[in-house]
């Protein structure tokens, strides 16, 4: 059976409307497997059915009714999949279609979102950006937990300073979820780790940057080398900045600068 993601915005809010689709569904042997409001002003279907002549005698027939638009009707994504569990959609820049932006209120959809591309097959670099105790080193470990991943961490600065220059046996395996902060890496002057970081770059794996774009400067990768990239913020209108850093070179000597974990329950 294939799954389809039918979204509508109602035009005339009339009493017994969903169960109208609900029963036209029902007749066509289409299964209803989650239903929700999306952004408020939508409704949001997750359907199964065994054939497609199924699915298109339904869009056939409610292209004809007025009481309401349809916006969406095609094989489900992950936002799709998301904004559906939790009633919003992920917010995705409209020039740059692989970022996409949540503030601290939205961490349970972050670690969905996270935990859903952890289960992808494949090479994923994801960069996450956002300033100290906003919550990103909780929701990669806490996705990791979701996705059933073993995370490790390469560089990092959550409970105390870590910096690793080596792995020891199953530890290099394509199956983890490597973490690393881009602040720790870029400032480090042990080689052993660099080249352990070029190592794991080349693996088939789940790779977590924290403060991607410190991270590419002064080395061989881009930003344009990331699949994903996510901006976490405590509020919408927050500023992501790394002036702090620049102006006080004793910054990172506290590692509460930007680790802990903030209050985030898991």
């Amino acid at each position: 059976m294939r799954e389809w993601y039918f979204e509508y915005e109602i035009q005339i809010n009339r009493p017994g409307l969903l169960g109208d689709i609900a029963s036209l569904l029902g007749m066509l042997r289409v299964n209803i497997v989650t239903i929700n409001g999306v952004d408020q002003v939508r409704r949001g279907m997750l359907l199964r059915a065994e054939k497609d002549e199924q699915i298109e005698r339904f869009k056939n027939i409610i292209s004809t009714m007025e009481t309401i638009r349809v916006t969406k009707f095609r094989q489900p994504t992950t936002r799709d999949r998301l904004a559906i569990r939790h009633g919003r959609y992920i917010q995705r820049e409209a020039d740059e279609k692989k970022t996409f932006r949540f503030v601290r209120d939205e961490l349970g959809l972050l670690v969905d979102f996270l935990a859903e591309l952890y289960k992808k097959d494949g090479r994923k670099l994801i960069g996450i950006r956002g300033m100290p105790r906003v919550g990103k080193t909780e929701s990669i470990v806490a996705a990791s937990v979701s996705a059933n991943k073993r995370w490790l961490f390469l560089s990092s600065t959550m409970i105390k300073q870590t910096l690793r220059n080596r792995l020891l046996g199953d530890e290099f395996n394509s199956n983890n979820v490597f973490i690393l902060d881009g602040v720790v890496t870029r400032r480090s002057t042990d080689e052993g780790h660099k080249q352990l970081v070029r190592e794991i770059m080349q693996l088939p794996t789940i790779i977590v940057v924290e403060h991607p774009d410190v991270f590419v400067q002064q080395s061989e990768y881009t930003i344009e080398d990331f699949d994903y990239i996510i901006e976490l913020r405590h509020h919408p209108d927050e500023e992501i900045t790394y002036k702090l850093l620049e102006q006080d070179k004793d910054f990172m000597q506290d590692p509460s600068n930007f680790g802990g974990f903030g209050g985030f329950n898991f």
